[in-house]
């Protein structure tokens, strides 16, 4: 069986290679289906990841070198290192979307940055001429590069930002009392400002956000900055219920045990929720959500879905109540400028989002931390 090595690179160019079966990938098979243990105990029902060293990478004349400080796991991470998402991704190649860093070098055509500075990377370049970004809709532009994609990415301790992110204004400067942590995480909060923006949430809402993990507990955030009347918060994690409370939810609820349709109904008049954000990508959970929606309100659809993502829906709750569901991808760059604004303002609490740190020689208990459901949001520091 042929194997296919991503490799993420981290601390003195230390790297966490996941080796992931080619055979896995092409034939669109999930891991977590495998029953036996692969060769060389790769994998036993998880990710295995090890450690490496490179050469610290060489940056060009238009190019900066960031030492990485604090780089965040997402969701996608996951999948990539499970073998679940294998498209637009090189093998291998470093992954790590969400970092922030000090320059640590600058190319002599570089103008404006300096050697020391504080900054976090919008990692999404957009190739500002295809009819998605004609349109406006740079976030979803049909040939844009990443970094932690097409460009090495955040698990490592230097990361060469090229040319054309700096050219893009991808490279954001930041005042020392932003924490590492926050600044790694401005990625998702802009991705979560985009989709607010798609929700249309605003002043006097009721807001329901359905998962209050690491993006759900930032959506709750945004629709209280954006004037929601009440913002309920449905997830059935305990741990992750108090935290909502503590950053700001009107009311939580576990859907395991209590009757969260009775409960959106008494909140509302019977009304249903004026905007619900999906921010757990279970399929199953897409008909339910729909129902507990007002009539002529939005669910947006914001969280990446498990396997193709199909589903069985009863559309005519979509068609008699005028329910407007919509999705979201990436974010815009004035929506990450938005977002470190924010950071800066201190308009809102990341740091309480991230829960536990690991150096990137533990990343393979990252790994299983962020895989457990356990903490929230985790971070990899050198």
């Amino acid at each position: 069986m042929n194997r296919t090595i991503i490799t993420v690179i981290g601390k003195d160019r230390v790297g966490i290679i996941a080796t992931v079966c080619t055979y896995l990938a092409e034939n669109k098979i999930n891991v977590l289906d495998i029953s036996q243990t692969i060769i060389q105990g790769y994998f036993n029902m998880m990710v295995i990841v090890d450690v490496t060293e490179l050469p610290k990478p060489e940056i060009g004349d238009g190019d900066i070198l960031l030492e990485m400080k604090k780089a965040a796991i997402c969701g996608t991470d996951m999948r990539i290192l499970a073998g679940t998402k294998t498209k637009g991704v090189r093998y291998p190649s470093v992954i790590g979307h969400e970092m922030c860093g000090v320059i640590a070098e600058v190319g002599k055509d570089v103008k404006g940055y300096e050697v020391g500075e504080k900054v976090s990377i919008a990692n999404v370049i957009p190739c500002g001429s295809c009819p998605a970004c004609l349109a406006g809709r740079e976030n979803a532009c049909m040939n844009r590069k990443a970094i932690g994609y097409e460009f090495d990415g955040g698990f490592e301790e230097y990361i060469r930002i090229p040319e054309i992110a700096i050219k893009s204004g991808n490279v954001v400067k930041l005042p020392e009392d932003v924490s590492f942590t926050a600044g790694a995480l401005i990625e998702p909060l802009a991705c979560c400002i985009r989709g607010l923006k798609n929700a249309g949430t605003g002043f006097n809402d009721t807001v329901l956000i359905v998962g209050a993990g690491p993006i759900g507990l930032m959506h709750m955030q945004l629709a209280k900055i954006a004037g929601a009347k009440e913002v309920i918060v449905s997830e059935p994690n305990e741990m992750r219920r108090e935290v909502a409370l503590e950053l700001g939810a009107d009311k939580v609820v576990d859907p395991t045990t209590e009757d969260l349709p009775q409960i959106i109904s008494e909140a509302t008049n019977g009304m249903g929720a004026d905007v619900i954000v999906m921010a757990i990508g279970v399929p199953a959970l897409v008909n339910s959500t729909l129902k507990l929606c007002k009539k002529g309100g939005t669910v947006n659809l914001f969280a990446g879905f498990a396997g193709t993502g199909e589903c069985t829906i009863e559309v005519n709750t979509i068609h008699y109540n005028e329910i407007k569901v919509n999705g979201s991808t990436a974010y815009k760059r004035e929506d990450y400028l938005e977002a470190a604004d924010m950071v800066k303002t201190k308009k809102i609490n990341l740091d309480r989002i991230a829960t536990h740190t690991y150096s990137i020689e533990k990343f393979q208990n990252a790994y299983e931390m962020c895989k457990s459901g356990k903490g929230l949001k985790i971070i990899i520091e050198p």
